[in-house]
């Protein structure tokens, strides 16, 4: 049995984004490979030990700070010592510069893997301040993972480090997604019907939802947005100005719901217009269930899960009418729909099962600890 302890600065339950959603997978589809697997994360709650999420541990240190997204702990180093000389591997999520500073600070010797989930993109100033050290801790770790070819290809810091980078994929496991009860398909149906458009993650800035309310004004396509976050006031007050009843904020919700929303959508719209978006795991949830997908051409990995013309549709990033129009073109073509997600879900059990990105991580874990 490998030993391997995740290091991010957020977990579940308090945050629910696409970095969690991997840590979740891992960690869950880990023990079949022979792997234990263990989460330390900075939380709000204070500390604690010996948690447990799904089948495996996690562990929480007290979020002391909180500046530009970066979680800072001073009891976090004294926890990632403790927890990383128990392990065999240690996991990092990047970017998270207060990391880095751990990694340095207890003098890990331990092999290490980067999941490389995204380059630094909107705090441009704080980058030039952080680049040294960023650097220097990619350049000390074992192994850089990312998620698609398209995010290499296209990534600047990953260029420098070539030789270390690996690309796995993303995955999702079905089993983990609880079937939507018929009472509760049953009232989602009520409320929504079974012919809209979804989207599904946090309310962030690189989201482009302000676009997607522009796209729909005007229109009677019923869009659905379900998740929370620090923009869901502007983003209904923008819907209040745009006249849109059309649109439907739902806010966080139970993973069964989200079954149930998956199941009765027409398609998924993601209009990530910025590279802060890497992956796009709810495109992978909406092509699990056979849903056709829009998203933005923004070379990272939304167009490696969305093949233009045939999982989907993909537009320029922030042009409300190239989306409109995809939207539309969905809208009025039922053939059309089922072709692309019968597509999608193709790819999806081809490319991006769960079984191949546990089974590659496992892979190089052993190889790691036998180096």
């Amino acid at each position: 049995m490998i030993k391997v302890l995740h290091f991010f600065k957020t977990y579940y339950p308090d945050s629910h984004g696409g970095v969690e959603q991997v840590i979740f997978q891992l960690a869950e589809g880990g023990a079949g490979y022979g792997i234990d697997s263990e989460v330390l994360y900075l939380s709000p709650r204070g500390s604690a030990r010996n948690e447990t999420v799904g089948s495996h541990r996690t562990h929480r240190s007290r979020l002391d700070l909180q500046v530009a997204s970066t979680g800072f702990s001073l009891s976090a180093f004294r926890d990632f010592a403790d927890l990383a000389a128990q392990a065999d591997i240690v996991h990092y999520h990047f970017p998270w510069p207060f990391m880095d500073l751990v990694h340095f600070a207890t003098r890990l010797r331990k092999p290490t893997v980067v999941t490389y989930h995204s380059d630094i993109v909107k705090q441009k100033t704080l980058l030039h301040l952080y680049r040294p050290l960023m650097l220097r801790f990619l350049g000390s770790v074992d192994r850089i993972v990312a998620s698609s070819p398209n995010y290499v290809a296209s990534s600047p810091v990953l260029a420098r480090f070539a030789d270390k980078v690996q690309v796995i994929p993303f995955g999702l496991d079905r089993a983990t997604y609880p079937p939507a009860r018929p009472d509760v398909l049953a009232t989602w149906r009520e409320r929504l019907g079974d012919n809209f458009f979804l989207f599904v993650g946090a309310l962030r800035y690189y989201k482009g939802l302000h676009v997607l309310l522009d796209a729909v004004q005007g229109t009677k396509l019923p869009v659905v947005i379900m998740g929370g976050g620090a923009l869901e006031a502007d983003l209904r007050a923008q819907a209040a100005r745009l006249g849109l009843d059309n649109v439907h904020f739902l806010g966080v919700l139970p993973d069964e719901d989200k079954t149930a929303l998956l199941t009765l959508c027409r398609a998924v719209v993601f209009p990530s217009h910025l590279r802060s978006e890497a992956f796009g795991m709810s495109l992978l949830e909406g092509a699990m269930f056979g849903k056709p997908i829009i998203c933005c051409e923004i070379g990272t990995g939304t167009t490696y899960i969305n093949v233009d013309g045939e999982t989907g549709l993909a537009v320029p990033p922030g042009d409300a009418p190239a989306l409109r129009e995809a939207m539309l073109r969905l809208w009025r073509d039922d053939a059309l729909v089922r072709r692309m997600g019968d597509s999608a879900r193709q790819r999806f059990d081809t490319v991006f099962s769960h079984g191949a990105m546990v089974g590659a991580y496992a892979s190089l874990y052993r190889e790691l600890v036998r180096a």
